[in-house]
């Protein structure tokens, strides 16, 4: 692209018109003014080749002259390549020949095109990992920690692929400026890509991201946990996926979340059941027994003549909604435990139970 352009200044310019030209476009496109920003230092990249190309009188002048290109040639453009004629000098580069002009041509334009396709933006890759945590925690919530692997912008360049160095003149095109190739015997050059057709570097490739401008790191993620959340639950976190090239919206990072089983407690909704042992004596003659809950310990009544099986419900001391509404209930199931006989004397006692108490049990099962 023209200096002057990227500048915004006329060919005219004075001196002192383009540094004000280039101290405007550093306080909008520097990257300390613009962290994370690898379009806008590509951009400053730019501006910074131009100014120190066109506050250097001779090289403005060869600038002027030439824009970077031999003296002398003849070009025909077409987009940034440009046709420089033909070359009889030797054979056809590649043992090859063109059949017609679409197929001489059909280079020149897929360079063209192609170069400008690698500059368009495109969305960061969403990721998926999975998360267990155990019931207690996926009771009371809070912050859980995962490991991602992830393709984040590379800090060495700021996501550029370049860093700065000392001025010199490129080796991608010997200071010429210009790249050029031959198709049979035509000769065609476009601007250099080291050097955006200056002659003269002004960074090289970035080594630690191999100039891509993003690397692949893998990092911790707190992930926020819902009191309440239930076995299977996905969560999204938006833009914590890969992030994105030149621009394009970062992947999001969604975890799929496993609940552990607890060793007491059963979930259903919202609801949690409970098996609770009594002791014959207790259930016959009621008891008030202590329970577990997720919120510490409660007290439930057992009436006399509890049966098994028989239950009883605890409001609101189930597990809290996810959704942020009432909690559910804990659901006490009753578990008659018979005492052990292993004496005369606990004999003898079970015996007068069974005299006292004469209804037969099952008598229901056959009428």
């Amino acid at each position: 692209m023209d200096f002057y352009v990227i500048l915004g200044v006329d060919r005219a310019a004075s001196l002192s018109d383009v540094k004000r030209a280039y101290r405007r476009l550093a306080r909008k496109h520097h990257p300390d003014i613009n962290p994370g920003d690898p379009e806008s230092d590509a951009f400053f990249i730019r501006v910074t080749e131009a100014y120190e190309t066109l506050v250097d009188p001779d090289r403005r002048q060869e600038y002027d002259e030439h824009g970077g290109r031999r003296p002398g040639a003849s070009m025909a453009t077409v987009g940034e390549v440009e046709f420089e004629g033909f070359d009889f000098s030797g054979p056809v580069v590649g043992g090859e020949s063109a059949s017609t002009f679409g197929d001489l041509f059909a280079d020149v334009f897929a360079q063209s095109a192609g170069g400008r396709s690698r500059e368009t933006s495109a969305d960061g890759i969403d990721l998926h990992v999975q998360l267990v945590v155990p019931f207690e925690d996926a009771m009371r919530g809070g912050t859980r920690e995962v490991t991602v692997t992830r393709v984040v912008r590379c800090d060495a360049c700021r996501g550029t692929g370049a860093r700065l160095v000392a001025e010199g003149r490129c080796s991608g095109c010997a200071g010429s400026g210009q790249s050029r190739w031959t198709r049979g015997h035509m000769v065609f050059s476009r601007p250099c890509a080291q050097c955006g057709g200056s002659g003269r570097r002004h960074h090289r490739p970035c080594g630690v991201c191999r100039a891509e401008g993003m690397v692949s790191r893998t990092e911790p993620v707190d992930v926020p946990v819902p009191p309440g959340i239930t076995d299977g639950t996905r969560l999204r976190l938006a833009g914590q996926g890969s992030t994105a090239r030149r621009g394009g919206t970062a992947g999001d990072l969604t975890i799929t979340v496993g609940v552990e089983p607890h060793p007491l407690f059963r979930r259903d909704g919202d609801d949690l059941h409970l098996t609770v042992p009594v002791a014959v004596h207790e259930a016959a003659l009621g008891i008030r027994a202590e329970v577990p809950t997720v919120s510490g310990r409660a007290k439930v009544r057992i009436p006399p003549g509890t049966q098994s099986g028989q239950r009883f419900r605890l409001r609101g001391r189930g597990a809290p909604s996810p959704l942020g509404g009432e909690p559910g209930d804990l659901v006490i199931s009753v578990r008659i435990v018979l005492p052990p006989v292993i004496d005369e004397r606990s004999k003898e006692l079970m015996r007068e139970l069974g005299r006292i108490n004469t209804e037969d049990v099952r008598a229901e099962l056959l009428r």
